[in-house]
């Protein structure tokens, strides 16, 4: 389902802001004012001490950490069922990894067809996760179509391969709208 979404919407630019339950939640339970004070956590607003929206831009980034780790659970079960890897793996997830993100945000900017590389990575587990099911389930066959056991190496080399085309893709042809727009404008 996510596969299909993200392959159909492309990407998720929201320019209209809204806050999450969880952020209105902890606005409702923590005292806060409606504007920082330089870079203090707290300050003092009639006598009483109150908390700063610093506090709440920290528990927005743990949450999203905390989901960004839940939610790369079924994708690295997806690889392997080895409790070592798939703690490990969600253990770098919730510290932070994902922050890596910032390091690269303007290389993203020109993979234009990211959303589609990863929308394919994302129905490829999915169908690996179902043939695994079935698997287990001593399910070898889907009518006359034998289900093939999917490995970790050629999980991972799909994955690679993916991202590889996508990347290459994407490149050639922000390349190309480069020297598109050079050539109109002269």
């Amino acid at each position: 389902y996510t596969a299909v979404r993200l392959a159909i919407e492309g990407e998720n630019d929201e320019t209209d802001f809204r806050e999450n339950a969880a952020v209105r939640a902890l606005r409702r339970v923590l005292p806060t004012t409606p504007n920082y004070a330089d870079a203090n956590f707290t300050t003092r607003v009639d006598g009483r001490r109150v908390f700063t929206p610093i506090v709440i831009v920290i528990a927005a980034i743990g949450l999203a950490n905390v989901i960004f780790a839940l939610d790369s659970i079924p994708a690295i079960f997806g690889l392997t069922q080895d409790p070592y890897i798939v703690f490990s793996a969600n253990a770098f997830a919730l510290m932070g990894l994902r922050q890596l993100y910032f390091l690269i945000g303007g290389l993203l900017e020109r993979i234009i067809y990211l959303n589609i590389g990863l929308s394919v990575i994302l129905a490829f587990i999915g169908v690996k996760l179902i043939f695994e099911a079935l698997h287990g389930s001593h399910v070898d066959m889907l009518g006359p179509v034998h289900l093939h056991e999917i490995g970790i190496a050629a999980s991972l080399g799909f994955i690679i391969v993916t991202l590889a085309v996508t990347t290459a893709a994407s490149l050639g042809k922000s390349h190309y709208d480069r020297r598109q727009l050079q050539t109109d404008s002269e």
